[in-house]
């Protein structure tokens, strides 16, 4: 009886044990120790062009687990990997269609995006870099066994992208449980946005960009799981604020906070308790924060 109870006991507590593990926000580390986790935002875009393929490969040089990207609608209905709403700052667009001011990206075709060269702004050495599709980008994340933080950008300009992201997400294997525990984060300025997609998919993980009050933050918790401010705005006393409530898992709100590039600025969010950085520069916050 006495071996017995023990091998039970010994059971529960691994089952236990394993349940904590399997809920452990991002920042927990085997060693005990607290690190906030780092995300390449739109890739390592302090060295390739952003939202490229080529900035999620050289974050995976690097060997950055994160990578964060911004996704947008074409005129016929694809999801390309974008920041802007118009395509003239990161692709040639007024050189291969000078006449079809001004550039929304809404207004072109996912054929005629890619023709663009969105790489030769950057550096000539990233010549020919293309606008990825969603499906692409996701393809380049899976191939790195990297983690994704999914922007929707601009939602008011595409109606509905909310369903047509997450049913390209589910198309390409990305909302199994797996990916919607460990490896998915989808994110928007936009609160209905969120709250969108948390209706539709309960099991996605979801933040909210900016810095509601204090007052406010329960409604948000009803819907999303993460708060990520501008780091400009954070204090200890936000980030401890956030983190005191149940996100819409029931597990403690996380904060991300971005763009953080200096290695002081890196120390000072991390010191609040940081879950996670967005960094251009995600070597340089990583080595500051000891991760």
């Amino acid at each position: 009886m006495h071996l017995r109870a023990v091998a039970a006991s010994t059971t529960a507590l691994l089952s236990i044990t394993a349940l904590l593990l399997s809920a452990s926000p991002v920042g927990a580390t085997g060693d005990g120790r607290w690190r906030p986790e780092v995300i390449a935002h739109r890739g390592a875009s302090a060295y390739a062009p952003e939202n490229t393929l080529e900035a999620v490969d050289k974050a995976a040089e690097l060997g950055i687990d994160w990578v964060e990207n911004d996704v947008q609608r074409t005129k016929d209905g694809e999801l390309v990997v974008l920041h802007d709403d118009n395509l003239r700052r990161t692709t040639d667009v007024e050189e291969v269609f000078p006449d079809r001011a001004p550039w929304k990206v809404k207004d072109f075709t996912a054929a005629e995006i890619a023709r663009l060269d969105a790489g030769s702004w950057f550096g000539p050495e990233y010549a020919g870099a293309r606008v990825p599709t969603l499906e692409q980008y996701l393809h380049r994340v899976e191939r790195h066994h990297q983690k994704l933080l999914l922007e929707i950008k601009h939602p008011q300009l595409y109606p509905g992208i909310e369903r047509d992201t997450l049913k390209v997400l589910g198309n390409e294997g990305w909302l199994d449980r797996w990916h919607t525990r460990r490896r998915l984060i989808v994110q928007s300025f936009s609160a209905d946005s969120v709250r969108t997609v948390h209706e539709l998919k309960p099991a996605v993980k979801t933040g909210f960009l900016g810095t509601p009050a204090v007052a406010d933050l329960p409604a948000y918790a009803s819907f999303t799981d993460q708060i990520n401010p501008p780091h400009g705005s954070l204090s200890a006393g936000y980030v401890t604020a956030v983190q005191a409530f149940r996100g819409a898992h029931g597990r403690r709100m996380e904060v991300f906070t971005w763009t953080v590039d200096d290695p002081a600025a890196a120390r000072r969010v991390a010191g609040f308790g940081m879950d996670g950085i967005i960094s251009n520069a995600p070597d340089v916050v990583r080595d500051a924060v000891g991760g």
